[in-house]
């Protein structure tokens, strides 16, 4: 029984907790026992707030056997990773350095998450400072894949991803600066989605990218996810990069019929540097997606490999100025491939990244226009499957490519700030593969309704990858 409520979705636990047919504290009882058990396995939790847990457990079913019911977060156990700030819980952010800090408030999310009645149920592993794309370079351990432990989760938010395939808690928060809730989402089986840029607040989680960085929820259904980004948007006063939106129901259209929407599949650079298994998998999900009423064309983006260069130069020189006193007074603490790639930023010239925020401004131009012709632009989350925990040379072609090349097709989005999602597709035998959506801003109702499409062709295929190892 235990087993069966963790593989649960989110939204199917929520309406037994909410007849009072499930206890939370049960729920949560059952979470912590699994994560005891197996996250040996896997890694992806540094610190389980075990006791808290079980009394905010013990709290919300109180409040429910008494008729106050505060939605379908009430009673749920989650994990945030470990850059998101919890009051008297260690935030180390996957380093050694910062591995004994504690803060003293809550982060915004927080506090939404809270409200709405989720339990939190510890701080989850990462790619140290957020500033990788495999989760393997953490202090605390690499962060390995549920489907193949031998293979990467993806980073930078590996323990948010792998904890909830592991079916170990029903959804995550993660951070996007370049991919880095999109990229564990779609090597680890699950939904990301990185918000528009300024409708989640970011106060109180340590930053990597000011202009970049994103917070989003990562869960095992379209649904569900949908469901805790109604929880954590709204605009936060002491945010300086939280913006006001109306209220949304981001569950709303799913479900709704395709008919009539217009797909755009870019017929440049996403598809330039691809493994084989990759696109056949992608290639193929076009053709289902058609056949549930979707025009699809083929458009050609410009400046796209500048768009790229733009996002890792800004990143580059944001991250040097987050991090440039822990390198410079203490780098014998830092990874060392983390070490190398933060000294690049002094590199930057101030010439460099006004000439990237040029480019930024001119591919939200772009692609504010090109929305004029399609609704939804759809492609490959990742260019290649999940490697071997820490290879540096992923096979593309013939071809020996950098890790950095799993934030190639998610970075541009960060860079305008649009919205993006990352479902899974057809697995590659047992090795998920994700589909991208993105659109206008704000358009996260269309996206999710996109994404359940995917979910909806390839569910069963999907439940039989995610619990293959149970």
């Amino acid at each position: 029984m235990t087993s069966e409520i963790l593989k649960m979705s989110l939204s199917e636990v929520s309406k037994q907790i909410k007849n009072r047919s499930v206890s939370p504290v049960d729920v949560v009882k059952a979470a912590i026992d699994e994560v005891k058990n197996r996250d040996v396995e896997i890694n992806s939790f540094i610190t389980l707030t075990e006791d808290k847990a079980i009394e905010e457990a013990q709290v919300a079913e109180s409040s429910i056997q008494k008729g106050i019911y505060k939605g379908p977060l009430h009673g749920i156990p989650i994990g945030l990773k470990d850059l998101i700030n919890v009051k008297g819980v260690p935030t180390t952010v996957g380093s050694e350095i910062y591995k004994d800090y504690i803060p003293n408030e809550d982060a915004e999310i927080v506090n939404k998450l809270r409200n709405s009645g989720a339990i939190n149920l510890g701080k989850l592993n990462m790619h140290q400072f957020a500033y990788g794309t495999t989760g393997d370079r953490s202090f605390f351990g690499p962060v390995k894949n549920p489907h193949d432990p031998t293979r990467v989760t993806g980073g930078s938010s590996a323990g948010s991803g792998a904890a909830v395939a592991a079916n170990f808690i029903y959804g995550s928060i993660g951070s996007d600066t370049g991919g880095s809730i999109r990229i564990p989402a779609s090597c680890c089986g699950i939904v990301g989605m990185k918000p528009t840029f300024g409708i989640v607040s970011k106060r109180g989680a340590f930053p990597l990218c000011w202009t970049l960085d994103h917070l989003g929820p990562m869960t095992r259904t379209v649904k569900d996810n949908a469901l805790m980004l109604n929880a954590i948007v709204g605009h936060d006063s002491q945010d300086p990069y939280s913006i006001k939106t109306k209220d949304e129901d981001y569950t709303k259209d799913i479900g709704k019929s395709l008919k009539g929407l217009t797909i755009g599949i870019p017929k440049n650079f996403y598809f330039d540097i691809i493994q084989d298994e990759v696109y056949l998998s992608f290639k193929q999900t076009v053709q289902d997606i058609e056949n549930c009423g979707v025009t699809v064309e083929y458009i050609e983006i410009p400046h796209m490999e500048e768009l790229l260069t733009a996002q890792q130069v800004i990143l580059t020189a944001e991250a040097f100025s987050v991090l440039e006193k822990d390198f410079r007074q203490q780098p014998e603490r830092i990874e060392e491939e983390l070490r190398s790639r933060i000294a690049l930023g002094m590199g930057v010239s101030a010439s460099d990244y006004l000439q990237a925020l040029k480019i930024k401004n001119l591919a939200i131009s772009t692609f504010t226009k090109l929305f004029n012709d399609v609704d939804i632009f759809m492609t490959p989350t990742l260019p290649a499957l999940p490697d071997l925990i820490d290879n540096r040379e992923i096979d593309v072609q013939g071809n020996k490519e950098h890790p950095k090349l799993y934030n190639r097709l998610t970075g541009p989005m960060n860079t305008t700030g649009f919205p993006a999602l990352s479902v899974p597709g057809l697995p590659v035998g047992k090795i998920p593969v994700g589909i991208q959506f993105f659109g206008a801003p704000f358009s996260e109702k269309l996206l999710y309704r996109m994404g359940s499409a995917v979910e909806s062709l390839y569910i069963q295929k999907q439940k039989q990858s995610i619990n293959h190892f149970l």
